[in-house]
């Protein structure tokens, strides 16, 4: 199988290249090539910024039995898919994000396959949530480009929704931001009266699921939840990672007032504690796809014992101000 991925030069995109390519399949990137990759002569480069015609140009002629896009985030780039690779790819990939449920109003929790339509929330006022409202509206855009797609041309796209990613190679390093703050033995602070459930994804569960999915034809058309089975609340994961390091658990819970008034940004002390995190229900993938996710426990051991095997020499961004965070604590 000849297989384009369309950007995805980060931690999950390496990790299927990696397992496309171990399994005998032939593996073509296209990217800007603004970043290094481990895989030398094993795999074909096509140089070029998808929003432009580079895309066009660098793709004209060529056909694929499968393309993987991580890099389709407006209705535009999806529009350039089809229009660039009808009657010249196999199956179409999408991963797409569950905060298409997110931008809906009243969005259910966790949220299933079903609950995609309906009407969305107006762009929010908070000029922090701007971003991440964008971003679930241009995924939903990308979305319905393909389903029309389908239902009109039969171009055989797959939608894959996912949450938070946690794996061993996260280039963002949000876990790590935990297990830093685990190590240096003082409190994880948490936003007091969150306790809703915590429903991530390993990216080696994503991984195999698209490497098992692609030329599946039972999935065209179709769009599917990837999610963990377990629902901890944050305070019940940060205990489980502490456990993994052999630490105790010292997590506080402090006020949003409390994190305001001290200058500190709650994303950055606690990147888990969003509205954007989503909560999906993965019940159609397992039913339809016999997808199957790894354990809680086993596969944050393995993301733990990367960072233990191989520690970053200097912490994440998002531990800058973890002095701040201390003198809070000892003030309340």
């Amino acid at each position: 199988m000849h297989v384009l991925i369309i950007g995805g030069n980060r931690f999950m995109g390496h990790g299927l290249t990696w397992r496309l390519l171990a399994a005998g399949h032939r593996v073509t990137h296209f990217n800007r090539g603004s970043l290094q990759d481990p895989f030398g002569p094993r795999v074909e480069r096509l140089r070029g910024d998808r929003t432009t015609l580079d895309f066009r140009n660098g793709l004209a002629g060529r056909s694929f039995d499968a393309a993987v896009d991580f890099a389709a985030f407006k209705g535009s780039d999806a529009r350039d898919s089809v229009s660039v690779l009808a009657g010249h790819v196999g199956h179409y990939v999408l991963i797409s994000t569950g905060q298409v449920y997110l931008v809906r109003r009243g969005c259910p929790w966790p949220a299933a396959e079903r609950d995609y339509d309906g009407p969305v929330m107006p762009r929010p006022a908070e000029a922090a949530d701007v971003s991440e409202w964008e971003y679930g509206i241009g995924k939903r855009d990308c979305e319905d480009v393909l389903d029309e797609a389908w239902q009109k041309q039969r171009f055989p796209a797959t939608r894959l929704r996912i949450p938070m990613v946690d794996g061993e190679r996260d280039h963002q390093r949000r876990l790590e931001a935990y297990l830093w703050r685990i190590l240096d033995g003082g409190p994880v602070l948490v936003p007091a009266g969150d306790d809703r459930p915590v429903r991530h994804v390993y990216s080696g569960a994503v991984v195999r699921a698209v490497a098992s999915l692609l030329g599946s034809e039972k999935a065209f058309g179709r769009a599917y939840n990837l999610s963990q089975d377990e629902t901890p609340t944050l305070v019940e994961l940060v205990g489980l990672l502490a456990e993994l390091l052999g630490a105790p658990s010292r997590v506080r819970a402090v006020s949003l007032e409390a994190f305001a008034g001290a200058g500190l940004e709650l994303r950055m002390v606690s990147p888990f504690s969003s509205r954007w995190m989503s909560c999906l229900d993965p019940g159609l993938a397992k039913a339809e796809l016999g997808f199957r996710h790894e354990p809680l426990g086993e596969y944050l051991g393995r993301i733990v014992s990367s960072f233990l095997a191989h520690p970053p020499a200097a912490p994440p961004p998002n531990y800058a101000r973890r002095q701040d965070e201390l003198a809070l604590f000892e003030k309340l």
